[in-house]
């Protein structure tokens, strides 16, 4: 058992620019069937912005519950069980999978088998099962050990991609044009490669000036374009808008240029979650917002787990082994390391071609 006291990340769920650490008392002894993760590393990306930014909308506060009117922020991390009274966990297992931003994690799993772990805990009951998930990295068929940090940086967000991209083949609209904000972000790439993959649309990419050389750059785009040139696109195409912007401004302006052409228009992030706003009277198409756990239950029925697993994988591995060529993986250590990192990317400062990998062990 560690000696180490416990530490938490929380953020002000009204104001998410304040932010407080808090320490507790060092584990104690677990309860009935529970399990102690210790949380060696976990990612933090513009992705985890939209986490906050729709805590309470999905639930996302939800997974790791905080004193009253904070939170504590979901990341993809690598977590080992360091105590264990279930009889289905060993202590050593390393597993992937949700994790707070803190040293510790007790679980309650309902389930325990080698390739997975779920969590039963009362507070997660009702959350998306994906995420209640935790896998065992001896049986976990996406698991390379030296792709570690890539896995946590860009597997939770290229799942996403991954059912947002299959989502939109779904609606069966024919030839088009898929238009996606926040080019350079990563969730974004990693749609933007599974559209250019599929090769029966062509991926659009919206970005700002800064940004541009690195988008244009990544090969994935048929085109990239600055926000103010969206005036230049062909109005009569069929569109398809992905928005990981939020962007009140930027998302109005694509629904008044295209009107009847946009044929559908779905959120799935808010790396410009200081300009959203309300866009309840827009032209087009209702706007929804992509929910990636409702995919993966109508795949998972479509093509059962095994199948689904197998897609995912093939898919998986031709993007994690080309991102090598434009990610730079940036590690940091501590309370400092944490705040800066988090700080700079909820202010939108974070690099595109950077990815931060955390941990509260000093």
């Amino acid at each position: 058992m560690s000696n180490a006291p416990g530490l938490d990340f929380l953020v002000d769920r009204k104001d998410w620019k304040r932010t407080r650490f808090v320490e507790s008392q060092p584990p104690g002894d677990l309860g009935p069937g529970q399990v102690r993760f210790r949380v060696d590393r976990f990612a933090f990306t513009a992705n985890n912005v939209s986490y906050a930014l729709s805590g309470d909308m999905l639930g996302y506060w939800n997974f790791f519950p905080a004193e009253e009117g904070w939170g504590r922020i979901p990341t993809m991390g690598f977590g080992d069980v360091i105590a264990s009274r279930h009889e289905g966990v060993a202590v050593g297992t390393r597993c992937f999978g949700f994790y707070p931003m803190s040293r510790y994690l007790v679980i309650e799993p309902r389930e325990a088998s080698p390739r997975q772990i779920v969590d039963g805990v009362a507070h997660r009951e009702g959350l998306a099962p994906a995420y209640n998930q935790y896998s065992p990295v001896d049986r976990d068929s996406l698991y390379r050990a030296d792709q570690e940090d890539e896995l946590i940086l860009l597997r939770g967000l290229f799942m996403t991609s991954f059912l947002a991209e299959d989502f939109l083949v779904d609606q069966e609209l024919g030839e088009k044009v898929v238009l996606i904000t926040s080019a350079s972000s990563k969730t974004s790439i990693a749609l933007a490669h599974q559209v250019a993959k599929r090769g029966q649309a062509k991926a659009v990419g919206l970005t700002s000036a800064g940004h541009l050389d690195f988008a244009k750059g990544l090969g994935c785009y048929d085109q990239v374009i600055l926000y103010d040139e969206i005036g230049s696109l062909p109005a009569d195409v069929p569109t398809m808008l992905v928005d990981m912007a939020g962007n009140e401004r930027v998302v109005r302006s694509i629904h008044e240029h295209y009107q009847a052409s946009l044929l559908y228009s779905c959120a799935i992030g808010a790396t410009h979650w200081e300009a959203t706003g309300s866009l309840d009277d827009l032209p087009g198409p209702k706007r929804e917002f992509f929910f990636a756990p409702g995919q993966i239950q109508k795949r998972i029925q479509d093509w059962g787990a095994a199948g689904f697993q197998k897609r995912l994988g093939a898919s998986w591995s031709g993007f994690a082994d080309g991102a090598r060529s434009w990610l730079t993986v940036t590690r940091g250590a501590g309370r400092k390391a944490v705040e800066t990192v988090y700080q700079a990317t909820l202010a939108g400062e974070a690099l595109p071609s950077e990815g931060h990998v955390l941990t509260l062990w000093d």
